[in-house]
């Protein structure tokens, strides 16, 4: 293990934005009883699948996105025979000190955040109070899986960047399911059965158009940053990012929502489902003229998630002034030498950050990491250190 003194680990919470000073988990999946110091700079987690490490880390996530970052519901992610969890820091964010602690009790389902001593009155008031990114296996699924996990993407990286993005997707899920259960009504109800789902789709078109030209804009913004870091990791191949909407693009968005709503009105009450809005676009990626998802190598979609999670990063840093904590876990999985070797180059100039790695074993740090403290984690339970 590299020695830890006094002039080993700078003090990154005086020019880093995030610095994750200590953590406390109960009763959180397989951990029953968790207290960490995390040193300045970070830290490597070693242990064997099924262990914690993944766990630790969804721990520490929480407080960016309350809720697990794998969809579980927070009945399925308190211990087995637990009546709930319960997790806290102290962080320098934004070089401010903040205490959080997050709580859910199994009877009842009641969820209770607590900032800097005070509860808040709603959860969202919390949502990226400890900003940062995560890179994991289950990555791949931003490529080659449903269409669903990269909108949840896009909503997750401007959502926890901008609250009237985070408004306005509030906004629309609620017409939106407001909608279709009216479409599941009107059948029944003849003509006033279709007046009754045209009343939610005023919100429904103003709400989705603030999505719309935030994502639009995103992407436009980002996608040659995209190839760039795709080209920098070692993809030769063309890759590029595209967002593809059921809407045709128009001079007033809302007026256009408006209308593809009007028109398919009809359908969807045959269908009980709403078809036209941004809940059914896509953030297409391709290699060459060839979907990724579908056609591109193991390690070419892990490439392709790797940019992606780097965008979120640089994102993240450009709304809040600096570097959000770097959750890594086992983040070299399915890519050859090379590859792994240009990543972990560009991440070391992309993000100066507190870094966070969880691998198997000692032998899977990169060398650019092997600065970083070393603990063991078994069945939960986290040393206080070693090699």
């Amino acid at each position: 293990m590299t020695p830890q003194g006094p002039t080993a680990a700078p003090v990154l919470h005086a020019t880093a934005n995030v610095w994750l000073e200590d953590i406390g988990i109960r009763d959180f999946r397989n951990i029953e009883r968790l207290d960490a110091r995390i040193p300045a700079e970070g830290l490597v987690v070693l242990g064997d699948n099924g262990h914690g490490k993944t766990n630790l880390l969804e721990a520490i996530y929480y407080f960016h996105l309350l809720r697990s970052v794998r969809g579980s519901r927070d009945v399925d992610v308190v211990r087995f025979g637990a009546p709930g969890f319960h997790l806290s820091v102290s962080a320098s964010v934004s070089q401010a000190p903040r205490r959080m602690a997050v709580g859910f009790e199994r009877v009842g389902k009641r969820k209770k955040l607590v900032l800097d001593g005070a509860e808040t009155r709603r959860l969202t008031e919390g949502l990226g109070s400890l900003p940062s990114v995560l890179f994991s296996p289950r990555d791949l699924q931003l490529i080659a899986g449903s269409p669903a996990e990269r909108r949840r993407f896009l909503d997750i990286t401007l959502g926890l960047s901008s609250r009237r993005y985070l408004s306005a997707l509030q906004g629309y899920r609620a017409a939106l399911s407001r909608r279709n259960i009216a479409l599941r009504d009107a059948g029944r109800e003849g003509r006033s059965g279709s007046d009754l789902v045209a009343v939610w789709e005023p919100a429904l078109a103003r709400h989705g158009a603030q999505i719309w030209s935030a994502r639009r804009e995103w992407v436009d913004s980002v996608s040659d940053r995209f190839s760039e870091l795709c080209a920098l990791m070692g993809e030769a191949q063309d890759v590029r990012l595209r967002y593809a909407s059921v809407v045709p693009d128009a001079p007033v968005l809302e007026g256009a929502l408006a209308d593809a709503l009007a028109s398919r009105r009809a359908m969807d009450i045959r269908r009980c489902v709403t078809h036209a809005g941004p809940h059914r676009d896509e953030l297409e990626i391709t290699l060459g003229l060839r979907r990724l998802g579908e056609f591109g190598s193991a390690g070419q979609q892990r490439t392709a998630s790797i940019a992606l999670r780097i965008l979120e990063a640089e994102t993240l840093r450009a709304q809040c002034g600096g570097e959000p904590l770097l959750l890594l876990d086992d983040p070299f999985a399915e890519l050859d030498a090379r590859r792994a070797v240009r990543i972990l180059e560009l991440l070391g100039r992309s993000a100066a950050g507190q870094t966070i790695l969880a691998v198997p074993k000692a032998s899977e740090i990169p060398p650019g990491m092997f600065r970083l403290e070393r603990r063991h984690i078994v069945e939960g339970r986290l040393s206080d250190g070693g090699a």
